[in-house]
């Protein structure tokens, strides 16, 4: 039991917050490559981003793990980001920053989101067991990386909203 919550429940639970996360960053992240600032979309992308990376912490684990890891570098990417959005407004430096930030918190949950997908869908386990140097592992998180610098450049040159 996790909060009260099957560990199947619990993990549904986890696994829906982090889809919403991946597809309002994706929102949010082509947004900014259009130079458009979407609030509403950026509030729950950063909310299910960081429920994400907290409820990830919930599972029972005698160690630290890899997937904890990328949790707590999450969570100091995303509470950068939640600063500089909106206690420092993007002012000066922190519209850049912001963006960074954003980037990575996103990529995170992609790259954690790939991961899981050659764990858990048959026909990706198959490619990859190891998930560690198999051609079609390192190619798909290579695509991924590739698409979100792609993206963050985007962003840094084109998201220019107006301060508050």
């Amino acid at each position: 039991m996790i909060l009260g919550l099957s560990v199947h429940t619990f993990t549904i639970i986890h696994v829906l917050i982090s889809l919403v996360g991946i597809v309002a960053g994706v929102i949010v992240a082509f947004a900014m490559v259009q130079g458009k600032s979407v609030p509403g979309w950026t509030a729950l992308a950063l909310l299910a981003l960081i429920l994400t990376s907290v409820t990830g912490f919930f599972f029972h684990n005698t160690t630290f793990t890899p997937a904890q890891g990328v949790g707590v570098i999450s969570l100091v990417v995303l509470a950068v980001a939640v600063l500089a959005l909106y206690v420092l407004h993007l002012t000066g430096i922190w519209r850049w920053i912001y963006v960074i930030a954003a980037m990575i918190a996103i990529y995170l949950d992609c790259f954690v989101g790939v991961i899981q997908a050659f764990q858990k869908i048959d026909f990706l386990h198959a490619l990859a067991p190891t998930q560690s140097t198999e051609p079609a592992f390192v190619v798909s998180q290579v695509i991924v990386l590739a698409i979100f610098v792609v993206l963050g450049f985007g962003a840094l040159r084109k998201f220019h909203p107006r301060t508050a």
